[in-house]
């Protein structure tokens, strides 16, 4: 790869990065063509995200060298990475719930006008950058009311409005509705027709072969396959992350025959007319549903439609203004987290970095987090036993690397995922609450989380499954119901929904007209 051609928007020549012993990336080479669309797949721990963490000068490189349209990347971190003209839009976004679009947009480089800050310049000057690339926000609406959509369109617009030319999106269609990723990408198309670079990370082969022109496979911090995407298919890239293994999609396919679990009895999980408010706003409204043991019952909606407030209500962490939670046929309206939990209920949350994990502790340590009482001992703390107990789960979940005495932080987010779903359903869940459990996860991973979830509901477990991703829902759950305005729009049996007719509920519509409870 030497020399650079006119062509290239990045050039990446032996790029080495470690983390103490861990070494993310190993020697990579990388070439991105201007004006492309260049996939980054991927498991999760190949090394995609500090890879680009590099490009954007998120992190500094221990060797090797960047180039950006024929300009080397220096030590000076995300400023010098934008004068280059490289904007990153990670997986978490960085927004301020508080201030608005355009505030958003212009932060750390506001007009000023006689010193001070001039908002009307700011708004303008959003409302012309939306206008151009067909983002369609109001540059004066709070961030913090906007859909998971809408925000992910105020971080491209930031990175937009700071002039980049080379645009990272990492995962930007984990939490995306099927109408949502395809406005997505014709975005994506519009920007590269106007001469701009995008480069894709994702996990999502169907969408690879969609939207990119390019695709480097990583495996375990090393570029393994470079391709056309013209000239190559999902299944050829799947079989290049795994390095031999053969997977031609994200999402398994649904359980075989004699799978199907007894779905009997009375409730495990029961809602009745439950109201939850938040910010002074209803965000249930009424909701009433039931999962029965050996049963996952999935719910459908578009970020804000009160999916959230389910799982926080029922697990306690957000009370009831209304209505009535039973579990196991106990009301527990009224009870605390900890006593939900010892009656059996388990919750993987929606953010695993903000309510899931702690990501300064131990992947032993992470483990024991709600269970802690049963390795504790007189004064003390038995670290044998939690030890034990962690490879057990690290080796039955395939948490990689298998180290436990490692923080979380330096793990993949995948493999956070696992840690936090191994602990969740290692004491055998009577009611699991899963949101979003493969947000953000590869294939492999998305493989033995759903088997797990399997094993869960075969066992007799109640499963309330929360998901972005439709395909998941229909591959795993056996009813499937759309929340609406913080009501029960619309459900399914699993077998005989689509994607398609689910998107049309979830987007508030039934044969074009708003569902009933919409306005």
């Amino acid at each position: 790869m030497s020399g650079t051609d006119p062509v290239d928007a990045v050039v990446m020549r032996g790029v080495t990065k470690r983390f103490g012993p861990v070494v993310a990336n190993e020697g990579i080479d990388l070439r991105v063509r201007a004006g492309s669309v260049h996939a980054l797949v991927g498991e999760n721990g190949a090394g995609k995200s500090t890879l680009m963490k590099v490009l954007a000068g998120v992190l500094r490189a221990d060797a090797g060298e960047v180039l950006v349209h024929g300009e080397r990347l220096g030590g000076g971190g995300p400023r010098e990475a934008l004068r280059l003209g490289v904007g990153m839009v990670h997986q978490h976004f960085m927004l301020v719930d508080a201030l608005s679009v355009a505030e958003n947009v212009v932060l750390g480089v506001e007009p000023l006008r006689r010193g001070l800050f001039d908002a009307q310049a700011a708004r303008r000057a959003v409302e012309e950058l939306g206008a151009e690339f067909g983002l369609g926000l109001d540059a004066g609406a709070r961030v913090g009311d906007l859909s998971v959509s809408e925000r992910q369109k105020v971080e491209i617009l930031k990175v937009l409005h700071r002039g980049a030319r080379v645009l990272v999106l990492d995962e930007p269609t984990a939490v995306l509705v099927p109408r949502e990723v395809a406005a997505l990408f014709d975005m994506l198309r519009a920007l590269v027709a106007e001469g701009r670079t995008v480069i894709l990370i994702t996990h999502k082969l169907a969408e690879v072969m969609a939207v990119s022109e390019h695709v480097t496979v990583m495996r375990r911090g090393r570029t393994v396959a470079d391709f056309a995407t013209a000239e190559t298919n999902a299944s050829e890239i799947a079989h290049q992350m795994v390095g031999g293994a053969d997977h031609a999609g994200t999402t398994p396919a649904p359980p075989p025959a004699g799978d199907a679990p007894s779905a009997a009895g009375e409730p495990a999980l029961e809602l009745r007319d439950v109201v939850v408010l938040r910010d002074g706003a209803r965000r249930l409204d009424g909701l009433s549903l039931e999962v029965r043991p050996g049963e996952v019952l999935g719910i459908a909606a578009v970020h804000g439609n009160g999916q959230s407030e389910l799982l926080e209500a029922v697990a306690g962490l957000l009370p009831c203004a209304s209505g009535s939670i039973r579990l196991g046929g106990r009301d527990v309206t009224r009870m605390s987290v900890l006593a939900r939990r010892q009656l059996g209920l388990a919750h993987v949350p929606e953010d695993r970095g903000d309510r899931g994990l702690v990501l300064d502790f131990s992947v032993a340590e992470s483990v024991a987090l709600g269970r802690h009482r049963r390795f504790c001992r007189p004064l003390r703390l038995d670290r044998t036993a939690l030890r034990t107990e962690a490879e057990r789960l690290s080796e039955r979940f395939d948490v990689r690397p298998r180290d436990v005495s490692l923080p979380v932080r330096a793990l993949s987010g995948g493999n956070q995922q696992k840690v936090l779903v191994a602990r969740e359903l290692a004491d055998r869940p009577r009611v699991l609450l899963a949101g979003q459990p493969t947000r953000g996860v590869d294939f492999a991973a998305v493989a033995v989380i759903h088997e797990q979830l399997r094993a869960a509901r075969r066992e007799g477990a109640a499963v309330l499954l929360v998901s972005a991703d439709v395909a998941e829902l229909l591959a795993l759950c056996d009813r499937v119901a759309v929340l609406y305005r913080g009501r029960v729009a619309a459900e399914f049996r699993a077998a005989e929904a689509t994607v398609e007719g689910l998107g049309e509920h979830m987007a508030g519509l039934s044969g074009g007209a708003p569902l009933e409870g919409g306005a």
